[in-house]
């Protein structure tokens, strides 16, 4: 439990100074002038100063003569770990290293750190940093950070790993943008992450939401499922930088090329149930929707405004975030007309005019708060020579104290409703300057209360021969290789039940043309080699195959083109196999291994063109069968799926299981780092699906 980091009884500042300029100056006047003299004993730890600010100084936390809850290190990192060691002695709990100078400073610095981890562990110690900005709560008070001073109270809980981005949201709030509950600067997260403030957060009375800002998530699996339990109780909203390169390697297979960092996070976040926010502004668009307004009942959405054109741009927005312009009852029509000028319109939108004052806004937007068919209001107003913009915002202020359903504003400009935005504030109304902002934090209070509906997982098992399958991976180890093509694969297709077409390997021309007429033309010839995964780059394959006389000629001309091109490529000969009957469609299944998340899972359209298409979904494994039919609905060519055209709809149980499958398989064998299946035929409903080629990368550690 972490309580000793926001609610201790004692705080001991390691590195107190009496020099203005120095950062243990500023993290003790924080704490005093941020009023947790008032709850707690504040303990100075300076060598030289027998006072600092008014407060008794100690040479040592050994030497205070009262119990610390916590103490926070401020000093030059060669020092450290000795004083970390007497934090141990003297039986704190809760530590606070806000040096730099570690991890971040190179190998040097990472032995450093190590050492802290390991001195924590040893004392059973909790430690957050080092190399942080520290540790806020507004409501204990207690300011334990060098930030230039204390955020406004407020509903959000923050968390950041990084210190200067932080101090930029600290500042943002203190003007009255966003207020928090708690703040924390995890910096390089030796001990204390993410997944352990979630934790401690999912539970505090007083944060409505948990807003993150993470550059990494090494325990990917662990977040997930912590993560999901969290969502349930309160909204997170994540935003992840670094993710355009991170994690990128080489990769054979087209998921690997496919899957990167960004793709895992996004696959991470949806099943977690994290709110993804793409920049820092929509972040905080969502927190204040979500932690000052009631919840969104329904994707019903009524609009006021004294401005046609702003509405209509607010008509859109919420069209293109997927959320309702509703029609009113014939009863909030009639009041509006009959209230309203002639010239007005009672539709929603509904136009007030221009030369609308308070009391007209306040007889539209109370009319239309009270009709059932509306689950939230959007208010538009725009400056103009007859708008009372103040009144109109105490207005406002007071139906959304009125109301059970969301109230957001939209004050369209900046020196003229700078007044009334500074009124809405006062009664907690989320202000949007522009249209798309505002549609989008209702976007996010629906999104949200759909993650809340979401049932537990419930994960399925199907039997699978996993002898079949250890003895494949095994052979191929044991040959130094670590790529597995279709001639194997297919054993491994078979083991988790998946149908493949018949197929042999043929070393000669003559033994392909008697496997062929043993098969049944027509027939597939494709190159066999565990050192060609992609085929067709060398022409490797030939389909529709219709006699002998063609099945030598490709074979031979096979041969010929590998040892010509790939000279130092192992052959095996080539597999002769059975053609797929016609009426199926091609898409891919394939997983990349993420090195923070685990098993990638991909679906996707399949053939030559899905890295051009990328027309592909993810998830990351384990996950359900509901999740697995949500990867099947979320491509772009779903249609395809369906049916069009007169096509019947492709069978897609058949293809969910194989989804689910594929899934326990990687799993199964964490050894699996790569592979993908394509194309995999999908046939119409209740005809199943059928494995045509399968390529698998095995990890070289």
């Amino acid at each position: 439990m972490l309580e000793a980091f926001f609610e201790p009884k004692s705080v001991a500042v390691v590195g107190a100074s009496t020099d203005p300029d120095k950062l243990g100056y500023a993290v003790l006047e924080n704490l005093v002038k941020g009023g947790y003299a008032q709850v707690g004993e504040i303990y100075p730890i300076n060598l030289k100063a027998d006072e600092i600010l008014g407060y008794k100084a100690y040479p040592s936390v050994k030497d205070v003569p009262h119990e610390i809850g916590q103490a926070v290190i401020v000093i030059p990192y060669p020092y450290v770990p000795a004083i970390l060691r007497e934090c141990g002695e003297a039986n704190i709990p809760a530590v606070v290293v806000i040096s730099a100078g570690f991890r971040e400073a190179g190998m040097d610095g990472l032995e450093r750190e190590l050492e802290l981890i390991e001195i924590a562990k040893e004392n059973d110690m909790r430690l957050i940093g080092p190399n942080c900005l520290g540790v806020i709560d507004t409501f204990t008070p207690l300011n334990a950070s060098f930030s230039a001073g204390t955020p406004p109270r407020g509903p959000m809980a923050f968390m950041s790993q990084s210190g200067a981005l932080g101090t930029a949201i600290l500042d943002w709030a203190k003007a009255g943008r966003l207020g928090l509950a708690k703040f924390v600067s995890l910096g390089n997260k030796a001990d204390v992450s993410e997944i352990d403030l979630l934790q401690a957060w999912a539970d505090d009375a007083d944060t409505n939401v948990i807003l993150m800002y993470s550059e990494g998530l090494p325990n990917g699996q662990k977040f997930i499922q912590v993560a999901r339990e969290v969502s349930r109780k309160k909204p997170i909203v994540a935003i992840k930088s670094g993710v355009t390169e991170s994690g990128s390697r080489a990769v054979s297979s087209h998921t690997g090329s496919l899957a990167g960092s960004e793709q895992a996070y996004e696959a991470a976040f949806r099943q977690a149930g994290v709110l993804r926010a793409d920049s820092m502004s929509s972040m905080f668009d969502m927190a204040l929707a979500l932690g000052y307004q009631p919840p969104l009942k329904g994707d019903r959405i009524a609009i006021v405004t004294n401005a046609g054109g702003p509405g209509i741009l607010v008509t859109d927005a919420l069209e293109q975030h997927e959320m309702k312009l509703t029609r009113f009852k014939l009863s909030t029509r009639q009041t509006l007309e009959a209230y309203l000028p002639d010239a007005a319109s009672a539709a929603n939108p509904v136009d007030v005019l221009g030369d609308a004052r308070a009391d007209r806004y306040r007889l539209a937007m109370n009319t239309v708060a009270q009709d059932p068919n509306v689950d939230g209001v959007v208010i538009v107003l725009t400056p103009q020579a007859m708008t009372e913009i103040q009144a109109t915002a105490e207005a406002i202020g007071k139906l959304s104290q009125e109301t059970d359903k969301p109230i957001l504003a939209c004050f369209m400009g900046e020196a003229e409703v700078e007044a009334g935005v500074k009124i809405l504030r006062k009664y907690d109304v989320p202000n949007y300057a522009f249209p798309d902002r505002a549609a989008s934090a209702l976007r996010a209070m629906a999104d949200y209360r759909e993650i809340r509906k979401l049932p537990e997982p419930e994960y399925v098992h199907f039997e699978a021969d996993n002898t079949a399958t250890r003895k494949v991976l095994d052979a191929a180890l044991a040959d130094g290789r670590y790529a597995i093509g279709d001639a194997e694969a297919w054993n491994i297709l078979k083991a988790y039940g998946l149908k493949t077409p018949r197929s042999e390997l043929a070393k000669t021309s003559g033994e392909a043309v008697e496997l062929a007429s043993e098969i049944g033309y027509p027939v597939v010839l494709k190159i066999a080699s565990p050192d060609i995964l992609h085929k067709t780059d060398v022409g490797g394959v030939k389909v529709g195959l219709q006699g002998a006389e063609e099945v030598r000629d490709a074979f031979e001309l096979m041969l010929y083109r590998t040892e010509r091109y790939l000279p130092d490529a192992h052959v095996w000969g080539c597999q002769v196999q059975e053609m797929a009957p016609p009426g199926g469609l091609e898409v891919l299944i394939g997983m990349n291994r993420d090195p923070q998340f685990g098993p990638l899972v991909t679906f996707g359209l399949g053939g030559i063109y899905v890295e051009v298409l990328k027309d592909v979904t993810f998830r990351v494994a384990p996950f359900s069968r509901r999740e697995a039919e949500n990867m099947v609905n979320e491509i772009r060519a779903k249609a395809l799926l369906d049916g069009i055209r007169g096509k019947p709809p492709v069978d897609k149980k058949a293809l969910v299981d194989i989804i689910l499958r594929m899934g326990q398989l990687v799993q199964d064998f964490p050894e699996i780092v790569e592979f993908d299946i394509n194309p995999l035929i999908v046939y119409p409903k209740g005809q199943g699906a059928i494995a045509i080629d399968m390529r698998l990368i095995l990890s070289k550690e």
